[in-house]
């Protein structure tokens, strides 16, 4: 059938990133006898025909001559074509029957045609199902689960594969498959459910068979999940996992069924033209994709089944985290935090769990420990000693620059435990730092941080400055490190730095890097009138052609000279701008002497942007203050009802208002019990400042709001 490839009109189609023309190309060469020839377009195909799950015409088209190969016992490598089928299949069926616009502008049907294709070759899978390649059968066992609607034969093919699939990884995957039977077909679910009972109570079953049918079982009817689902389950893990090894020649995560060698990879190097940042990230995405242990894919799904189950879930990775073997270990350390940024409550217990993984032996697990604990910032308080004494023990074992060790995991794990103790504030992490902004090693890493230790400003502050001067503006993506050590320099808050940032201002408008211009602006700014000397640099710009300038340079001169006659009608015509919402940031911290916008303000309140709205209101009541409170009342409820990504703005408000926002308690009162922080936030620390801010507005205003004396309109 390959030969029928230049039928197909491929010209016509599109993918990711053009004409579909090669699509036939990377098909042929899937077929090639050379290894290498194969993967090339493997990838080709996945990058573009498939590129992040997207389902194309040409996807569909293509599929014919996919299950083509995938039937031909000569076809090399058939096990990957199967898996490139399921993929495609699943993206369909996850995406449903939408329509969605194609790249060459056309309506596409792609998802349903491909899942409707895929239903209808089901018997294809069940013929690879039973493939002499396992790893043909492992592909073709989870299609079972997503294209074959007939539940007897499904369930029939499963049952029978169970017994006979010798590999542990096989025969989780049946499991899971009967759970998405379950799931997708209604018919299926009883039956289903009885079958993975009965694994669940077979004693003489091997573990991992029974962990994997308790938790599937919990998956599908996670309403039903009883007070011993969760011991048993620990119970089963304790089976499963391999006795503590002290081999001084063991080296990576061991586990019951087999070796995981991470442990020993080394950084990546990277280009020159390449910053540190992007490939410290890519590598921190690869890092979060690796599993270590064979239960960790069948933990997480327990995870997500327990959902708001807290305690259970505590106790679970309480066993994870204390778990012998290092592989099961390190995969519950992105367990809790996922659990951490996810839900409110007490974490203490995680976190000092998670505290005790900083394990001076295992830099591996030590990094992502410290790494955890460094995005956790905002909660991680009680691990502050555990950090302070992996950091201290490493400068005294490798010395006072383990910052730069020659090992790349000694180093990454030194560094990770170093940022996270800068993070919470610990002046013990400034030695490390001073080392890294004078050596300049993975100075980058001590620009992020260095702004939460304003106790050391008279020594960061130097050399922030020094490396500020250093940048050259000429080179592309210069701006990055700029705007981490801006940053840096405006958190610290010492005077000494101004001078530095004025002169790099003033070469970033030699340069025209006017981005960058406008971040030493906002950094000038916040230090105020301390910063008067910079008005030599700043006020030329606040006429600059550049609206980000612009408008950073009028922020700018008001922090510095405070003279509302010369910057209110500059913000006032700003209003119009994309830089709308800092230009009323601007007005609002004025105050009354801003009046004239008023009425501007009033009509931004009305406007259809939600964030808009909300920052009118916030500086209707800044500026006018008690006429404005039953308009900026209605409007923070309505925008914080319609889009809750603006509840800290809201909030912050709410507590200038003080006891006139009283009708806002009961919403305020109902946010805080609500378990999950929810979606909205980019950080832990977004979500602990809103909950802070809530429980102050209650204790300003629960005086008011709790006199029987005083009715009071609740939102």
């Amino acid at each position: 059938m390959i030969n029928d490839l230049d039928g197909i009109a491929w010209s016509s189609m599109g993918h990711a990133y053009g004409p579909a023309d090669d699509v036939p190309v990377w098909l042929r060469a899937m077929t090639s006898p050379d290894a290498e020839i194969r993967s090339r377009a493997l990838d080709d195909f996945y990058g573009a025909a498939h590129h992040q799950g997207d389902v194309y015409p040409c996807t569909v088209a293509s599929l014919p001559f996919l299950f083509d190969m995938a039937d031909d016992p000569a076809t090399p490598d058939r096990a990957s074509i199967v898996a490139l089928l399921l993929s495609i299949g699943r993206a369909a069926v996850d995406r449903g029957d939408t329509v969605y616009i194609a790249p060459d502008g056309t309506l596409s049907t792609a998802t349903a045609d491909s899942a409707a294709l895929m239903r209808e070759r089901a018997d294809a899978f069940v013929a690879y199902a039973a493939d002499p390649d396992v790893r043909v059968r492992s592909a073709a066992i989870e299609a079972l689960g997503l294209f074959l609607d007939d539940t007897d034969r499904a369930l029939t093919i499963l049952r029978e594969r169970l017994p006979v699939e010798n590999g542990i990884e096989e025969r989780l995957r049946i499991i899971g498959t009967t759970a998405d039977l379950a799931l997708r077909l209604p018919l299926a679910r009883t039956p289903a459910m009885a079958w993975l009972d009965t694994l669940t109570d077979d004693t003489t079953a091997d573990p991992g068979i029974r962990l994997a049918a308790i938790v599937h079982r919990a998956r599908c009817a996670p309403e039903d999940i009883g007070d011993t689902v969760v011991p048993t389950a620990i119970d089963l893990l304790r089976e499963l996992t391999p006795p503590p090894r002290h081999d001084a020649d063991v080296q990576g995560c061991q586990g019951r069924f087999g070796t995981c060698a991470c442990t020993t990879g080394t950084d990546t190097p990277t280009s020159e033209d390449v910053p540190p940042q992007i490939a410290a990230a890519f590598a921190d995405l690869e890092r979060h994709n690796r599993i270590h242990a064979p239960t960790t894919p069948l933990l997480r799904t327990f995870h997500d089944a327990l959902d708001a189950r807290l305690p259970e879930r505590t106790t679970l990775l309480t066993e994870q985290l204390r778990s012998p073997d290092p592989a099961t270990r390190h995969d519950a350390i992105r367990m809790a935090r996922d659990l951490i940024t996810t839900w409110r409550g007490d974490h203490r217990e995680l976190v000092l769990l998670l505290a005790n993984c900083l394990l001076p032996h295992d830099a591996y697990t030590a990094a992502a420990a410290a790494e955890t604990l460094q995005a956790l910032a905002p909660v991680a308080q009680p691990a502050r000693e555990a950090l302070a004494a992996y950091v201290t023990a490493q400068r005294t074992t490798h010395g006072p620059d383990a910052w730069a060790h020659p090992h790349p995991l000694l180093r990454r794990a030194h560094q990770e435990a170093v940022m996270a103790l800068a993070r919470l504030g610990d002046v013990r992490a400034v030695p490390a730092l001073l080392t890294a902004l004078d050596d300049d090693v993975d100075a980058w890493r001590a620009e992020q941080v260095a702004g939460h230790l304003r106790v050391a400003a008279d020594e960061l502050v130097p050399r922030l400055s020094r490396r500020l001067a250093d940048i050259d503006l000429a080179r592309q993506r210069s701006a990055m490190s700029a705007g981490a050590i801006l940053h840096a320099l405006a958190e610290l808050g010492d005077p000494a730095a101004v001078d530095a940032i004025t002169d790099f201002a003033g070469a970033a408008v030699r340069h025209e890097q006017w981005s960058t211009t406008a971040s030493a602006l906002d950094a000038l700014a916040s230090f105020g009138t301390a910063a008067a000397a910079a008005l030599r640099v700043i006020r030329p710009l606040a006429d600059a052609a550049d609206v980000n300038v612009r408008a950073a340079a009028t922020a700018a001169l008001w922090a510095l000279e405070r003279d509302p006659a010369d910057v209110v009608p500059r913000l006032e015509k700003l209003l119009d701008s994309e830089r709308n919402h800092e230009t009323i940031e601007v007005l609002g911290r004025i105050g009354p002497p801003a009046r004239a916008v008023l009425p501007r303000l009033r009509a931004m309140s009305d406007d259809g942007h939600e964030w808009t709205r909300v920052h009118a209101a916030a500086a209707l009541w800044d500026i006018a203050g008690e006429t404005e409170a039953e308009l900026v009342l209605h409007t923070l409820s309505d925008a914080w009802a319609r889009n809750d990504t603006t509840s800290n703005h809201v909030l912050a408000c709410l507590n200038r208002m003080g006891p006139a926002a009283a009708p806002a308690l009961p919403r305020i009162r109902a946010e805080l019990a609500l378990p999950r922080r929810s979606g909205r936030y980019a950080n832990l620390a977004d979500d602990e400042e809103l909950q802070f801010m809530c429980r102050d507005v209650l204790a300003r205003v629960a005086g008011v709001s709790n006199d029987p004396s005083r009715s009071v309109d609740t939102w």
